[in-house]
């Protein structure tokens, strides 16, 4: 389990830094963005897969098609939530014991 935690953390640090380095190139990062975004998507679901990655992706591919978002590290967040913010719920069993007469 914490192979995989370290495991996406490095590649969301990674995807975050692509991310973030489009802005950095004055008049191409825009354009770049319209193509960045949808991997970014795509790579979010295939990391988080479920109702919660499905959420991620959208909210990812929403943040890097807009302009001056780039700075938000979506694949960081999402890293936080998923292992650090969430609390599991643990779900209790409850055993009913009849007696039948």
């Amino acid at each position: 389990m914490k192979s995989l935690k370290n495991k996406l953390l490095k590649k969301g640090l990674i995807y975050d830094a692509v991310g973030m380095a489009t802005m950095v190139i004055p008049l191409v990062g825009p354009f770049l963005d319209i193509a960045w975004a949808p991997f970014a998507a795509k790579k979010m679901s295939e990391m988080y897969p479920g109702k919660k990655g499905k959420i991620a992706s959208v909210l990812v591919f929403i943040e890097e098609i807009l302009p001056f978002t780039d700075f938000i590290p979506s694949f960081t967040l999402m890293w936080l939530y998923t292992f650090v913010w969430k609390k599991e719920s643990i779900k209790k069993e409850v055993i009913f014991e009849a007696e039948i007469v």
